[in-house]
């Protein structure tokens, strides 16, 4: 099965470097089917709205988004989390993050990148995050907040891009983001350490044998992959997102380098944004809350609480 899914991902690399030099620029992007699904405990109501956007919901109101324009069928008038989801996750783990929100009326936009989506961001990430922040910005949820895990710092890097580069369409939907989550954080320095753990959780030789690939996939296709990396890596140091953030780290998880993201964190902080820092000695990638339940939900709710989104009840 490992082999096989090995097999996959190089075939998906081959192909996306096919596209990438073969396809014209009005020919639609390769549409990938999210690797993950989020489901929730009864009484949550689970639906896909677009291509690896899941909203989930206390209400159960039938939801789906124009493929156009990304607006909802529905005016939705409550605060809404979005979970920038690490690579594999798994159903049962994303749940649990979910109703952090849910427990207190939020709803939540599970957002999921796929391998191929992250070794191709030309075709990839940076399609999925165009279509999140037209999302964004034409409905009507607010405030927002962003929930980031492993990978889902860079994608969510890639949407800050995309809002640089339109300041004046998109900073008033970035001024709507009220609050930062990021768990275990991971940018470019941590694609080749990562991505292979992901993929092939419990083979060590497959681990290796991807991960040469990627450092080699990342000298080769430079243009079309790692400048892209490098240029989001950069823009999620000096944000245009003025939330307040918290990071939540572990000093023994080598994936999300406590390192990595003490260097966002200083660099939000010297430019004015108020942020805090949890960090714990031993915890394994994503799993901070899994491990550390209350100082985790004491960590969020606190911060959450500071942002103004959360009333006395916790």
């Amino acid at each position: 099965m490992e082999a096989f899914r090995l097999g996959t991902t190089l075939r998906f690399a081959s192909r996306g470097k096919r596209l990438l030099t073969s396809q014209s620029a009005s020919t639609p992007p390769l549409q990938c089917t999210p690797v993950a699904m989020v489901g929730m405990a009864r009484g949550a109501h689970t639906q896909t709205v677009y291509e690896n956007m899941v909203y989930i919901s206390n209400d159960k109101v039938k939801l789906k988004a124009d493929p156009k324009t990304m607006k909802l069928n529905e005016k939705i008038d409550k605060p809404l989390c979005i979970i920038m989801n690490w690579m594999m996750a798994k159903p049962n783990h994303v749940k649990k993050y979910a109703q952090l929100y849910l427990d207190h009326d939020f709803d939540v936009l599970s957002v999921t990148c796929t391998p191929w989506q992250l070794m191709w961001p030309a075709k990839g990430t940076q399609v999925l995050t165009e279509k999140l922040l037209r999302f964004m910005e034409v409905n009507s949820q607010n405030p927002l907040t962003v929930h980031g895990f492993s990978v889902g710092a860079y994608v969510w890097a890639e949407l800050l891009v995309h809002a640089v580069n339109d300041k004046k369409r998109f900073q008033p939907v970035l001024d709507r983001v009220a609050c930062q989550v990021f768990d275990s954080g991971a940018d470019i320095h941590e694609i080749p350490v990562g991505f292979p753990s992901a993929v092939f959780p419990r083979n060590k030789f497959l681990q290796e044998l991807f991960r040469t690939y990627i450092k080699t996939h990342m000298k080769v296709f430079h243009n079309v992959a790692t400048k892209h990396y490098m240029k989001a890596t950069d823009v999620f140091h000096h944000t245009p997102c003025r939330a307040p953030g918290l990071f939540l780290v572990s000093k023994t998880d080598l994936v999300g380098a406590e390192k990595r993201s003490r260097s966002v964190h200083d660099s939000w902080v010297r430019s004015g944004i108020k942020c805090n820092f949890k960090c714990w000695d031993k915890s394994p990638h994503v799993l901070h809350y899994i491990h550390h339940p209350q100082e985790y939900k004491q960590a969020l709710y606190s911060h959450m609480k500071e942002c103004g989104l959360l009333k006395d009840k916790s």
